[in-house]
């Protein structure tokens, strides 16, 4: 079938939750997807920041033709090997202690919001269970990761919420210090800003957090569903600021394209999780642990995340210099491989220009150009898909 009879078929079957694009992908390679009528794109998207080792990364596939003729799925009423394999090469590489496994970045901070809540009960007492977010923020869709979320349009409409959540704004440290109460059990973060627009914090804003959070035996929590797994040239984002979290949250890169999400934590706070009171039925199936596995050692090569630095850089630069000839760009900012482009008009036409010449970007926070391409994006595929977009802003 074609694009608009598969189109036709999605508006029969499919919910209208989605703002789709009329685009129909069937198929993807590296940097390139291509869609049901044969064009081509350069993905500068990469599944919003999902496809870290591009589409179809051969280790990613052989792991899961594999993994998939021995076993798919596996109830987690027993040990599963690459489940295992897996949590042991999150904890070597970072700095915890116990990992469980879900299916989502939402499942993951749902996780991290009910561990931080039973440990801070069981230690503290029951009047302990507030956590502070920041505005702005965007860590799921599932009521409570939606109450965590600092964004209105994004709760809007699914009254009441989940009570227990305070909003401060980012990368204020008195804000947030005084927001800070005996009944304050956590306060979670992103790293870096995904879906507001990639909002680098100032460089001791976390180290502030932290001697917050030490001074009131408070939990800190990083939500790196987006920015973790290399995509800011560490392994992990919460490593450029030199503070390291008491629980983490993986999804999205994690196992290459396949499903996952985890959370982290040490030995101290993971014993508040006792059998029975938190699980998942398909989290750390064997199949999507095994991507994980395949996606984990790949990433943690040596030269891997060094190469993310050096296009990461470059992309950077160039942007600056083809942003500086047009007055309505107004900033180029990010880390690695995770750059916004400011802009002070929105930038919705930008994004469908592209489409029509080959090149899929996202617009966030309506005036903000995300670009996450693959980690394993070229130098040649940069130049690329500069030319594009310097074609497309030169007409506005």
């Amino acid at each position: 079938m074609n694009s608009q009879q598969w189109i036709k078929k999605s508006d029969n079957y499919v919910m209208k939750n989605y703002g789709r694009y009329p685009i129909v992908a069937v198929k993807g390679k590296g940097c390139r997807v291509w869609d049901a009528d044969g064009k081509e794109y350069l993905d500068f998207l990469a599944g919003i920041a999902v496809n870290n080792l591009g589409h179809c990364h051969p280790r990613i596939v052989e792991a899961l033709r594999k993994q998939a003729g021995e076993m798919i799925h596996c109830s987690n009423l027993y040990h599963i090997p690459p489940q295992i394999e897996l949590a042991e090469l999150l904890c070597q590489n970072s700095f915890a202690q116990k990992v469980f496994f879900c299916n989502s970045g939402a499942e993951a901070n749902e996780a991290a919001i009910k561990l931080a809540r039973k440990y801070s009960r069981e230690k503290y007492g029951q009047e302990r269970f507030e956590i502070i977010t920041a505005s702005e923020s965007f860590h799921g869709r599932t009521m409570a990761t939606l109450s965590a979320t600092g964004q209105e349009k994004i709760q809007r409409f699914f009254d009441p919420l989940l009570h227990g959540f305070t909003h401060v704004p980012y990368n204020d440290v008195a804000a947030l210090e005084k927001a800070v109460s005996s009944r304050t059990c956590a306060v979670m973060l992103e790293p870096i800003q995904g879906e507001s627009g990639v909002n680098v914090p100032s460089p001791d804003y976390f180290r502030e957090i932290r001697r917050i959070c030490d001074k009131n035996s408070v939990l800190l929590i990083f939500d790196e569903v987006q920015v973790g797994m290399g995509r800011t040239g560490h392994l992990f984002a919460y490593e450029h600021f030199g503070v390291a979290p008491d629980i983490m949250t993986l999804a999205k890169a994690l196992a290459g394209g396949a499903p996952i999400g985890a959370m982290l934590t040490t030995d101290e706070y993971a014993a508040a999780f006792t059998p029975g009171s938190h699980g998942s039925t398909f989290g750390g199936n064997p199949l999507v642990t095994a991507a994980a596995v395949a996606a984990m050692r790949t990433i943690s090569e040596e030269g891997f995340l060094e190469r993310v630095i050096e296009m990461g850089n470059y992309l950077r630069d160039r942007l600056r210099e083809v942003g500086a000839r047009y007055p309505f760009v107004t900033e180029v900012r990010g880390i690695g491989l995770m750059i916004g482009v400011g802009l002070s008009i929105p930038g919705a036409d930008i994004i469908r220009k592209g489409h029509e010449r080959g090149l899929l970007l996202n617009c966030t926070h309506d005036t903000v150009l995300r670009f996450v391409p693959p980690l394993v994006v070229t130098r040649e595929e940069i130049d690329e898909m500069l030319v594009i977009l310097d074609g497309i802003l030169a007409e506005l």
